[in-house]
């Protein structure tokens, strides 16, 4: 079995991801390709966790790989918003979806949802986005033309509830920004794709190729997937040597990619992280990434993360929206000013 100091882990975690070791990708696309899926419950924090990972992209290079429908956005891990390649889409939504449906039902029940109301919504969401792509907002007015009650939280379950039976997706953004949904056949490639315990070890070997060394809790709480599902999976790839097990320090249970090179030294490699990057949400605990008298300036309560900034793998402070660092400790200044210097010209390629 290898055994990584804490130091190497963080090294090749940050270089699977590609925020280290000088790794950037040259599109959107290539972005996720690399590590699968970026968070994206904020759609600009998504978008500037893209930029993290590339070089030379604009917010609108990302907002145009979704319009080309390289990428799309759904509920995919633990239920949460995701940007994920279009062409994984198909396989991904048939194994979570399920027990996200199952585990919708009690609220459902709670918004006055029954059988019926789910099926006319299905109805009226099928029907008119067979017209074209259209926003929430004006999904809402037809639900209430059909008669249901489109108060509080309605219209986005019933939404949510098409797009996880796979009959609806997001959309073209409008030139406002605003989010728009489509039929799944007007939109996705109807690309095959793994299934059952085939598609539990592809996510489980995309998730160590893009996260690893990790261990199978570690997949567990990033999937959304139960632990005899992942522990099953978890053994066949060590079995097969598609991944070979690791130490990290004095922890076991860790793997990784079979073959990886585990020769990587620090570069200062200098990344800005938006909000709710995946970085810090793949992993059950934050041992690696944050210094424990940190966490709090990361985690400040209230589900909150906030934007960081990353030095080879290790969060070295904070910023915030408005391009202002908050660093723990002074940090090579012409680096920061890089990555500040590329978010300005991401978000308002003009002004450069």
């Amino acid at each position: 079995m290898r055994s990584l100091s804490p130091s190497q882990a963080r090294l090749l975690r940050a270089a699977s991801q590609g925020i280290g070791d000088g790794r950037r990708a040259t599109s959107a696309a290539a972005v996720l390709a690399r590590c699968l899926a970026v968070q994206a419950q904020d759609l600009r924090a998504a978008a500037l966790g893209i930029r993290a990972r590339a070089t030379g992209l604009t917010e609108a290079d990302v907002h145009a790989a979704l319009g080309a429908r390289d990428l799309v956005r759904g509920w995919f891990m633990r239920g949460t918003l995701h940007l994920v390649p279009a062409r994984d889409a198909g396989w991904l939504r048939e194994l979570l979806a399920p027990s996200l449906l199952r585990r919708s039902e009690r609220r459902y029940r709670e918004l006055g949802l029954g059988p019926a109301e789910l099926a006319r919504g299905e109805r009226v969401i099928a029907d008119a986005l067979a017209d074209g792509p259209l926003t929430r907002d004006e999904l809402a007015v037809l639900l209430k033309e059909a008669g249901l009650d489109v108060s509080g939280q309605v219209p986005f379950h019933l939404v949510r509830r098409s797009a996880l039976l796979g009959a609806v997706c997001f959309g073209p953004l409008r030139e406002d920004g605003a989010a728009t949904y489509v039929l799944v056949a007007d939109w996705l490639p109807s690309a095959a794709g793994p299934s059952g315990e085939d598609a539990v070890r592809e996510l489980l070997h995309r998730y160590l190729a893009a996260h690893g060394p990790a261990t199978a809790a570690d997949f567990a709480t990033w999937s959304g997937l139960g632990l005899p599902a992942t522990r099953a999976a978890w053994t066949h790839l060590l079995t097969s040597g598609s991944i070979e097990p690791c130490r990290v320090g004095d922890q076991p249970e860790h793997a990784l990619p079979a073959g990886e090179p585990l020769t990587l030294e620090p570069t200062g490699d200098v990344r800005l992280l938006p909000a709710y990057d995946n970085y810090l949400v793949a992993y059950k605990n934050r041992h690696l990434s944050v210094p424990p008298e940190h966490e709090r300036a990361v985690w400040p309560g209230g589900g909150q993360i906030n934007p960081t900034i990353v030095v080879d793998g290790l969060v070295q402070g904070t910023w915030r929206q408005n391009h202002t660092p908050t660093p723990f400790h002074p940090l090579p200044q012409p680096a920061l000013t890089t990555e500040l210097t590329d978010i300005s010209h991401f978000l308002h390629p003009t002004g450069r």
